[in-house]
C-alpha cells in the first residue's frame, strides 16, 4: 500500500470507525471523504451523490476552503469523467486529468487537478455515489507522483464500507421521517380528540344557557361565563398543537433557540408560567438535539395538560462534554411504584427509548402532590 502519513491497519481502522459513528447522511459523507484524502495523502478528495436528473443531489469536498467552494458556483453536472465512473460503474486512475479526451474543464475559480483517482460507490448492482481524489502528495526525488495500484485497492476498500455507512445512515433518516409521521399522526388525533370534547361541552352549555335565558337569567348569565371558559381551553389546545405539529428548526436555529422560541409560545398559551434557561449548551450531534428536542415536548405536554401544574421551568446545560435537559413542574405528580400505567399514559417508555437511542438516560423524580422532574442527559458527541 502506499506509504501516506496514516498508511497500514491502524488508519484504516480508525476511518472505518469514524464512517459507522455518524448516522447524518451529511455527516456520513464528510467523514468519507475525509478519510479518503487522508489515508491516500491527497490535496482533494470529494463524493457525489447522483440524482435523477443528470446532476448531483449532494456533494461533498475536503481540501477546498469555504470561500473557494462559494466561489466555483453550482454543482457540477454528471460530464466527462465523473459520468464515466457513474454509468460503467468503473474505477478511473489517471496520470493528469486534463489530458484525457473526456475532460470538459472547469470553472476558473476551481483549482487545478493533475493526477486523478476515482470509483463509484456501489450497493449491490446499484451506484449511490462517486468517490475521487486529486494531486497525489508525494516526495519523491525524481518529482514523479500520481496514484498506484494499490492506492486504488485502498480506496475500493474504502468505498466498500462506505457503501454501507451511507445505506445505513439513508436507513436511519428514513426511519426517523417515519417516527416524525406517526408523531403527527398521533398529534393530530389527540387534536381531534381533545377540541372536539372541548367543542362538545361548549355546543352543550350553549344550548342549556339559551334555554335558561327567559326564565332563569342568573344561571343563563353562569353557563355563558363557562361557555367563554371552555372556548378558551379550546384555543388552548389548538395552540399547543399547532407548536407540536409545526416542523421544528433545529437545522437552521439551532436546539437553544428552538427550545426557547416554543416554550415562549407555550408560556403565552397557558395559563401555567413556562421559563427556560441554558447555559453553556453549544452545538451537539444531531440524532442528540431531536432526541432532547423530542422529549422536552413530551415532558411539556404532560405538564400543562395532565399535572394542573402552575409553573413548568426547563433548562438545559451543560455537563462535562454533553448536556443536561430538566423539566421541572408544580403538578399533581405521581406515585411512581404506579410507574407501569404512569409509563404508558405519560410517554416515558418513548421518552426513555430516545434517551437509550442516542447514549443517555432519563430519570424520573415525582409524587402525589409534589410535582415531577424530568432529566435527560446525553454525552458529547
Amino acid at each position: 500500500m502506499s506509504q501516506g502519513p496514516r498508511s497500514g491497519l491502524a488508519a484504516v481502522s480508525s476511518a472505518l470507525l469514524a464512517m459507522s459513528r455518524h448516522l447524518e447522511v451529511r455527516d456520513v459523507l464528510k467523514t468519507i471523504v475525509a478519510s479518503a484524502r487522508e489515508l491516500l495523502d491527497a490535496q482533494y478528495a470529494a463524493l457525489g451523490v447522483p440524482d435523477d436528473h443528470g446532476g448531483f443531489a449532494q456533494f461533498v469536498v475536503d481540501g477546498v476552503s469555504e470561500e473557494q467552494w462559494k466561489a466555483i458556483g453550482p454543482l457540477p453536472r454528471q460530464h466527462g469523467i465523473l459520468a464515466s465512473m457513474l454509468h460503467e460503474a468503473r474505477a478511473e486512475r489517471l496520470a493528469d486529468v486534463r489530458k484525457d479526451p473526456r475532460f470538459e474543464g472547469w470553472p476558473s475559480a476551481h483549482p487545478e487537478l493533475a493526477d486523478f483517482l476515482g470509483l463509484p460507490i456501489r450497493d449491490g448492482d446499484e451506484i449511490i455515489g462517486a468517490l475521487f481524489l486529486a494531486n497525489k502528495n508525494c516526495a519523491r526525488p525524481d518529482g514523479a507522483c500520481g496514484f498506484t495500484e494499490d492506492d486504488e485497492e485502498l480506496l475500493a476498500i474504502l468505498a466498500q464500507h462506505a457503501a454501507i455507512a451511507l445505506t445505513n445512515a439513508r436507513l436511519y433518516e428514513r426511519s426517523r421521517e417515519l417516527t416524525i409521521a406517526e408523531e403527527r399522526s398521533r398529534l393530530a388525533h389527540e387534536l381531534h380528540d381533545a377540541v372536539s370534547q372541548k367543542l362538545f361541552s361548549l355546543r352543550l352549555t350553549a344550548q342549556a344557557a339559551a334555554a335558561l335565558v327567559d326564565r332563569d337569567p342568573g344561571r343563563a348569565k353562569g353557563e355563558l361565563q363557562q361557555v367563554a371558559a371552555l372556548a378558551a381551553e379550546a384555543a388552548d389546545e389548538l395552540r399547543a398543537a399547532v407548536v407540536e405539529l409545526r416542523p421544528a428548526a433545529l437545522d437552521e436555529d439551532g436546539l437553544v433557540a428552538t427550545l426557547r422560541t416554543q416554550i415562549q409560545v407555550l408560556d403565552r398559551a397557558h395559563s401555567a408560567r413556562v421559563t427556560f434557561d441554558s447555559r453553556g449548551v453549544r452545538a451537539l450531534p444531531a440524532a442528540q438535539e431531536e432526541a432532547l428536542l423530542r422529549v422536552a415536548q413530551e415532558a411539556l405536554h404532560n405538564a400543562l395538560r395532565h399535572s394542573g401544574a402552575g409553573h413548568v421551568d426547563v433548562s438545559l446545560h451543560k455537563r462535562g462534554g454533553g448536556a443536561v435537559l430538566r423539566v421541572t413542574d408544580d403538578g399533581s405528580g405521581f406515585d411512581p411504584r404506579g410507574v407501569r400505567r404512569a409509563g404508558r399514559h405519560l410517554g416515558l417508555v418513548s421518552m426513555r427509548d430516545r434517551a437509550s437511542g442516542v447514549g443517555g438516560r432519563l430519570t424520573v423524580e415525582s409524587a402525589p402532590g409534589k410535582g415531577t422532574t424530568i432529566e435527560m442527559e446525553v454525552p458529547g458527541g
